[in-house]
């Protein structure tokens, strides 16, 4: 029978130790096993030493070598080779670099490895070749390594199993969070920060004092007002320095093992430029100055002139030169929303007995004890069996001594030294050890000296067994005598922090990065809408055409215009009683003023054909006690008023909120603020105004409909509504649609009660026609007229002449005859005076017709 047929033929039986596997299962666990390869074996460090296998191995070498800190420097490429060729068999260039990063400063915060030559910059200049450098270990490296021939650590073989090599090394210290990790492993990473000696080695002895100390009682969580408690951990210490923005995400990575650390550059502003000292750790210097040039050249940042490099072998001096009319404060925050600021995403994860683990601190520091108790519980039980084997051997040479002359004769009359060796033993009951060591004495060593001295060492080994029985019996004399050599290393390698806090002030944000100013708004009855600033006007003299402030499509026409400044926020009310809320800086600005602008939708959730009707600004709601006493006084185009208190305006959607319940027919005409201690005016399209006490039209909710403001004529429209507060407030504005208006003394309305028919405030014939608005002003105030086709004009409202109320006014704004009046809005004194035109506007543009035409008062 052959051997294919036979049950018991060599290929069968071969193939009955066959196993059949599923390959998707094979292939499962064969990446799992390569995963857990790099996870502990590459990637991930120890917490216990918090070194990754390639430190570990260097530095062991380093150690074996003889290259410690007291020696002279070694080649980096011999250092390379021992540890390649006997402990880490992975390429050279793998080892170097790692060697080469222990040794800069601005990535260790104590450096491992002692290096000289050119090890690499902060500019991102790479290490010289290793032919090139030479290398020893740093002192504080030593002490990683400190008592490792002691049988403190494991042991394993190396790869091809002629040496062994440690599987941890003793560590004196807390390196992991002393010096940090990185590193990435196949579906997991770590990036741990440095942080300072002292502080990591006093929240040791801290855990060691009080083990029930929780990670708030580590870590140093005061503000600025120093409420929260003072743990000696204050945060991370980067070797580069810099400022860690607030405290928040510091806590969290403490508490959880994950946060994320915004990281800022230090630096001095100055009118004329920003020096920049420090950088966010791990910033490559170099491509900082070329990302900021290049922002520069391309126009996305805009104030800097030049920018200078004048670092040293002192520290980093990077020199940013502002352009003469450049903001400092808006320059800084384009810089730290783009360059200055860098966030440490922080995941303390390492490997805890093998397996990868995300560890709070607390967990950090008793994984990191619960080694070090291990390596000294080992170290005394070396050093107890060293004492022990020591005393026992003084223990004999005593005994011969206090027998000298018999011992003298035995060893003298015996054949050989075996038989010296063997009378001994059966004399006195020495052990073997006692009697080699008996046999080898000296006769020099037979002196009373030298007996003296034997009685004082075996005192002071019988002292040093005592001591390490105790140690190894009580546990609290174990963590004391940690405490002890953590200190004693604080006190040889600690130094003062580098990384300092500054308080969180947020994010940039897009408004950090607008400047300031004050702009007029625009918007237009198809719904486009801008923002110009005001500086772009010139003040002219009263009568004049004005100049071209928008070009609008065909069929469309100014709604309505505005004053603000980009930073507010500002409450937009349609005529269809809503209210929205946005900040003006979000409207869009055209390089000219002739650009229509963009469509409104893109900003505000308008229904069809609801249109702009009023904006209030925010910074009016606020007054001397906070909102109590401020109000939203509103007046719809059928006469109705209401005040509805600022509070009721808190939360408003994207979509908008209820301001008013509108009557059908009805529209929103006018709002403005009031305090409740003022009176009110509202003027209507044909002339007629009333004055009356705010206090008549009591506080209302949201969805009210208002009450009787002005009893109008069948026809009548209310133009506006204006507050009357007489300390800032000297006369009225009024402004008619086909550009005259008036001034007159405020003193000229007498209250009446509210829903009146109310008195003449001016003429509205044909020259006039109907009243577009009704402001009160005051001295220095500058009114701004737009017309429905866009032509605009800046006038000073001293420039109209004081008339009385029934009259016809002036010519405030010269119109074409099928154009109108479309909007008016007033600009405060001060903002006026702030906003003086820009020497580049051109006065091309119809400036000044002006006309002085006033007719005479009539009577009522």
């Amino acid at each position: 029978m052959s051997s294919e047929t036979d049950p018991d033929g060599p290929r069968s039986k071969i193939a009955a130790q066959v196993e059949n596997a599923r390959i998707e299962q094979e292939m499962e666990q064969s990446y799992i096993d390569y995963a857990m390869s790099v996870i502990a074996g590459r990637a991930l460090p120890d917490v216990r030493d918090g070194l990754k296998p390639v430190h570990r191995r260097i530095l062991y070498a380093m150690h074996e070598a003889g290259v410690s800190s007291g020696s002279s420097h070694r080649k980096s490429s011999s250092i390379v080779g021992e540890t390649m060729g006997d402990y880490h068999p992975h390429g050279d260039s793998a080892i170097y670099d790692t060697l080469a990063r222990m040794a800069q400063d601005f990535s260790m915060r104590y450096p491992l490895v002692d290096g000289q030559g050119n090890f690499g910059s902060v500019d991102g200049d790479p290490p010289a070749a290793m032919r090139y450098t030479e290398a020893r270990m740093a002192s504080i490296a030593e002490e990683l390594l400190d008592d490792i021939e002691k049988d403190t650590v494991d042991f394993q073989s190396n790869y091809d199993d002629r040496k062994r090599e440690p599987t941890v090394l003793p560590a004196s210290f807390p390196n992991l969070l002393v010096n940090g990790s990185s590193g990435i492993a196949v579906g997991m990473s770590t990036n741990i920060p440095p942080h300072n000696l002292g502080e990591v080695i006093d929240a040791t002895v801290q855990l060691i004092d009080e083990p029930d100390s929780t990670v708030e009682d580590l870590i140093d969580t005061r503000d600025g007002r120093g409420n929260g408690s003072d743990g000696p951990i204050e945060g991370p210490d980067f070797p580069t320095g810099a400022n860690i923005v607030g405290k928040n995400a510091v806590y969290q990575a403490y508490t959880t093992g994950r946060g994320r650390v915004r990281v800022r550059a230090k630096f001095d502003v100055s009118d004329d430029r920003i020096v920049i000292h420090e950088l966010p750790y791990q910033e490559n210097k170099a491509r900082l100055i070329k990302r900021i040039a290049d922002d520069v050249n391309d126009g996305s940042l805009e104030g800097i002139r030049d920018i200078r490099d004048e670092s040293d072998r002192d520290g980093i001096r990077v020199v940013i030169e502002l352009k003469r009319n450049a903001d400092p404060q808006l320059v800084k925050n384009h810089l730290l929303s783009s360059h200055l600021e860098s966030t440490f995403g922080v995941i303390n994860l390492a490997l805890v007995d093998g397996e990868p683990r995300i560890l709070d601190l607390k967990e950090t520091l008793e994984a990191y004890l619960s080694h070090r108790k291990a390596v000294v519980r080992r170290r005394s039980e070396y050093d107890l069996a060293e004492a022990e084997d020591r005393a026992h051997i003084l223990e004999g040479r005593l005994t011969a001594l206090e027998h000298v002359d018999e011992v003298v004769d035995l060893i003298r009359d015996a054949e050989d030294r075996d038989g010296a060796k063997a009378a001994l033993r059966a004399a006195y009951d020495f052990s073997e050890a006692q009697v080699d060591h008996i046999v080898s004495m000296q006769l020099g060593s037979l002196t009373s000296m030298e007996t003296e001295a034997i009685e004082t060492e075996y005192e002071e080994v019988q002292a040093r067994i005592s001591r390490l029985e105790e140690i190894l019996a009580d546990e609290s004399e174990l963590l004391g005598v940690i405490e002890e050599e953590l200190l004693e290393i604080k006190a040889e390698y600690a130094d003062d922090r580098r990384t300092g806090f500054v308080e969180d002030d947020g994010e940039v944000t897009r408004e950090d990065l607008v400047p300031e100013e004050d702009v007029v708004v625009v918007v237009t009855e198809d719904d486009y809408v801008k923002q110009m600033p005001l500086s772009w006007f010139r003040a002219q003299r009263r009568g004049g055409k004005g100049i071209i402030g928008s070009e609008l499509k065909e069929g469309d026409r100014i709604a309505s215009v505005f004053v603000a400044n980009t930073h507010d926020y500002l409450l937009c009310f349609t005529d269809h009683g809503q209210v929205y809320k946005l900040k003006t800086y979000q409207l869009p600005r055209p390089e000219t003023r002739y650009t229509k602008g963009s469509a409104l939708v893109n900003y505000l959730d308008l229904d069809q054909g609801e249109e702009i009707q009023a904006v209030v600004n925010c910074d009016d709601l606020e007054g001397e006690d906070g909102t109590e006493d401020r109000f939203l006084t509103m007046v719809t185009r059928h006469g109705r008023v209401k005040r509805t208190n600022v509070d009721r305006f808190q939360n408003i959607l994207s979509t908008g909120i209820r301001a008013i319940t509108l009557e059908e027919g009805d529209a929103l005409a006018d709002v403005e603020v009031t305090d409740g201690r003022h009176d009110l005016i509202v003027a209507s399209e044909s002339g007629m105004s009333i004055r009356f006490d705010e206090q008549e039209v009591r506080a209302m909710g949201r969805s009210a409909r208002g009450v009787g403001g002005i009893d109008l004529e069948a026809g009548d429209r209310v133009a506006g509504i204006a507050a009357v507060d007489e300390e800032r407030h000297d006369w009225t504005l009024t402004v008619t649609e086909n550009g005259y208006g008036k001034r007159t003394n405020i003193a000229d309305y007498r209250r009446q009660s509210r829903n009146g028919k109310g008195l003449i405030d001016i003429k509205t014939d044909d020259r006039n026609g109907n009243v577009c608005t009704i402001e009160t002003v005051g001295h220095g105030d500058h009114v701004v007229v737009m017309t429905e086709g866009g032509q605009i004009i800046r006038t000073p409202v001293d420039d109209l002449s004081i008339i009385g109320r029934n009259t016809k006014g002036v010519r405030v704004m010269k119109i074409d005859a099928d154009d109108a009046v479309g909007a008016v809005a007033v600009v405060p004194a001060a903002v006026a005076e702030a906003n003086r035109p820009e020497e580049a506007e051109s006065e091309t543009e119809s400036e000044s017709e002006s006309e002085s035409e006033s007719e005479p008062a009539t009577a009522e």
